[in-house]
């Protein structure tokens, strides 16, 4: 319910939000389903004037039908797909990450995932010509990470800072900074960061969520649910609201079954709509090598889940001159 408040709506002042209250009116709700002429007899106000003001808090505060076509031409109009600059992370993720929703990167330390996650930000930065908010958690990333990567995609001096300027870094090491990050940002620090990075604010990388939000679940931190999910929550309604990807990364754990398994519980694995696991291959095969990875599609609302592909993690590393095919690495090769 909507408590009345003095400004909701023109018409709408303390004098008349206390007469409203005298005759027992206090939610939208009370007003918006009371006899009009009645109410406006017993707070001496005109008919006309509360009538306005109940049609304007009608229309600001009910829910109309909206047709399934108007859904989907909304989706159609409003969904970008980023490109992951990967082929096959893309074609798992059917074709790249999509604005408006989460998806997560989960895996054990040396997984990739963050590998994945600067590569990520390189590609649309320096590509797409587009910025990136990249939060990070672990103090894992670097400038001089992000611009051995950026050098591989030009020898330009010029394109290389215009490309690190578009990649906007936080540091944040608490789950209380993060959400104060992220409130800031939804409030207008997003719109400021387009404005100021030379291209409009398309994806935000948390890397990782699970290392501010896992130290506070368990029986000792009753609080760690709650602010789990006004993590989720604001992430949520900042991808809708800017139609940026969300991106996000977690940490595993082992299920009753021994499986490899996303950290954070049954209740955050609603959260993401696309989750990916990452896995180090068998490092016993012949044809595995240091910068190989696995990635297993486990959630996905698009694609048949359980699906597999392998990424090689110095794709984001090579010179524009990509070899079609994977190549053999040896274990001093730098990525």
């Amino acid at each position: 319910m909507v408590v009345l408040r003095a400004g909701m709506c023109p018409g709408l002042d303390e004098d008349l939000v206390k007469d409203l209250r005298a005759a027992d009116i206090k939610t939208v709700e009370d007003l918006v389903s009371s006899d009009t002429e009645e109410v406006a007899h017993r707070c001496s106000v005109s008919y006309k004037a509360l009538f306005a003001i109940r049609r304007v808090l009608l229309a600001q505060h009910t829910a109309f039908p909206v047709s399934g076509a108007d859904l989907y031409e909304e989706l159609l109009s409003s969904t970008a797909i980023l490109s992951s600059g990967s082929p096959s992370l893309d074609k798992l993720l059917d074709s790249g990450f999509y604005t408006g929703e989460i998806t997560e990167l989960s895996g054990g330390p040396g997984s990739g995932k963050s590998q994945v996650c600067f590569g990520v930000a390189v590609h649309i930065s320096f590509h797409l010509k587009q910025s990136v908010i990249f939060i990070d958690t672990t103090g894992g990333l670097t400038a001089r990470r992000l611009l051995q990567m950026l050098q591989t995609e030009t020898s330009n001096r010029e394109e290389q800072m215009e490309a690190l300027q578009r990649i906007h870094v936080f540091r944040l090491f608490d789950v209380f900074s993060l959400l104060d990050c992220l409130y800031s940002l939804r409030a207008g620090r997003l719109q400021q960061a387009s404005v100021g990075g030379g291209g409009s604010v398309k994806a935000v990388i948390v890397d990782s969520v699970s290392a501010v939000i896992s130290p506070l679940l368990g029986a000792k931190h009753n609080e760690g649910m709650s602010l789990m999910i006004q993590v989720a929550g604001v992430l949520k309604t900042m991808a809708k609201d800017f139609n940026v990807a969300a991106v996000v990364t977690n940490h595993v754990t082992r299920g009753d079954g021994g499986e490899v398994q996303p950290g954070l519980g049954a209740s955050w694995s609603h959260i993401p709509k696309t989750r990916v696991l990452m896995e180090k291959l068998d490092q016993t095969s012949v044809v595995s090598c240091s910068s190989l990875r696995s990635a297993t599609l486990i959630k996905s609302s698009r694609q048949p889940c359980h699906i597999r592909a392998e990424l090689d993690l110095c794709w984001w590393s090579r010179s524009a001159e990509r070899p079609s095919g994977k190549r053999k690495l040896d274990e001093t090769d730098s990525c």
